[in-house]
């Protein structure tokens, strides 16, 4: 912990006071990043170390900053929608199992961005690592169940012959090891040469866990933000030297990442997987039921119910669920939920944009965490994201990470001043 002595002017008086509670709580966030990969039981390893995390926290000093309160109040009116909808519906143990998650969700939420606002750089340091740490066991998992290298393995990593490691769903997995991956590919592109081989490594473990996922979305997601984050990094990035070696390392990536894909590629079950997983016309989402079709059907559905369906109730119209968190929101809580979910999210980005350019400490982390939340912003129209654990995490973290900046800006411009 003595590394991050230089971090004390993010601390609140208080934490400087108390150094052993301030290691303390930067262990309990790295715990929380790290028992983020862990969610295929419940309740999951995730829900007791955050509960303990929070109550630690709360325990030992945590502020609200004035910037939060919108976000809380989006949060409450969102889970008031979808408690209303379902108060005719709570004889149901699963709607009420899916309400209360929700509200809990919730609270990550607010408890991630009141953790984030303070000490910023060395708690996000500590979420990096655990989160790179889970990820990796995660990936790790995945791989060795895909390829049947522990007893048993394949039947409990895997599903429908798609990995899925330590998560219930091989699409969760893809989409989890997406923040993981870019910050060691971040590593990779501008770290001294031990350290970035070391992340090179880490970043293979984890595109291959995704690959084995057969998850298209976590495929495209990958692609993108990557690409999208490294544009960021050369575009904010402060010398010639820096934005050269982020875009040869990027090029050097690109190409090992094809070579790559195209050894796995000779072995023929991933070959027919990835052939089939890889096409645009899969029977579930064409047609007037299928996926698109859905979408439609339930956008004219949502204009003409205030109150909503009630969550968990869509298959009884359609096939299948919305696999659309926004239209999830109006059918499950009305069209309170439905506009308060796209304007917590959409807020998040309009904001998130607008301090790209800061200069913070934590630019760096930064701009990995909005680059792997613009692309669940973006999944979110094609699958249901709205109790993915991570998402919420990348949440909080954004609305943190803005609250410090504007502190720090503050100071800067009083620094500047005197």
């Amino acid at each position: 912990m003595m590394a991050y002595a230089a971090t004390a002017g993010d601390l609140s008086a208080a934490a400087r006071a108390a150094p052993g509670v301030l290691a303390l709580q930067r262990a309990l966030v790295w715990l929380v990043g790290a028992a983020g990969a862990i969610v295929f039981i419940e309740p999951s390893p995730y829900e007791i170390v955050t509960l303990l995390a929070t109550v630690t926290f709360f325990a030992t000093g945590l502020r609200l900053r004035l910037v939060l309160i919108p976000l809380l109040l989006l949060l409450v009116l969102l889970n008031v929608g979808y408690t209303i909808s379902a108060i005719p519906l709570l004889e149901q143990s699963e709607v009420a199992s899916w309400i209360a998650t929700s509200w809990y969700m919730a609270v990550t939420v607010v408890f991630f961005a009141m953790v984030i606002s303070e000490d910023t750089t060395a708690r996000l340091d500590m979420l990096r690592r655990g989160l790179v740490v889970g990820a990796m066991i995660a990936a790790l998992s995945a791989i060795a169940g895909y390829f049947n290298l522990v007893p048993g393995g394949r039947d409990l990593l895997t599903l429908y012959e798609r990995a899925r490691g330590t998560f219930k769903d091989p699409n969760v997995l893809g989409a989890f090891l997406i923040l993981p991956a870019l910050f060691c590919l971040q590593s990779a592109v501008s770290d001294r040469l031990g350290k970035a081989f070391r992340n090179v490594i880490a970043f293979g473990i984890m595109a291959l866990a995704i690959l084995l996922a057969f998850s298209r979305a976590a495929w495209g997601g990958l692609v993108l933000t990557s690409a999208f984050m490294l544009a960021l990094m050369v575009l904010t990035s402060r010398t010639n030297a820096q934005r050269s070696r982020i875009i040869i390392m990027t090029i050097v990536a690109a190409v090992l990442g094809l070579a790559l894909i195209a050894v796995l590629l000779s072995f023929d079950p991933i070959a027919e997987m990835f052939k089939q997983r890889a096409s645009f016309d899969q029977s579930y989402d064409e047609g007037r039921f299928g996926r698109f079709g859905r979408h439609i059907l339930g956008a004219e559905m949502a204009l003409d119910l205030p109150f909503g369906i009630g969550p968990l109730q869509f298959h009884r119209f359609f096939p299948e669920d919305t696999h659309n968190s926004y239209l999830n929101a109006f059918m499950s809580g009305g069209w309170l939920s439905g506009v308060c979910y796209p304007a917590l999210v959409f807020t998040t980005v309009i904001m998130g944009f607008r301090h790209i350019f800061v200069r913070v400490p934590w630019q760096r982390a930064y701009l990995a965490v909005f680059s792997a939340f613009i692309g669940t912003v973006g999944e979110s129209f094609v699958i249901d994201t709205d109790h993915w654990r991570h998402f919420w995490m990348m949440l909080g973290a954004m609305w943190g990470m803005i609250a410090a900046a504007q502190v720090h800006k503050l100071k800067a411009d009083e620094a500047s001043s005197a």
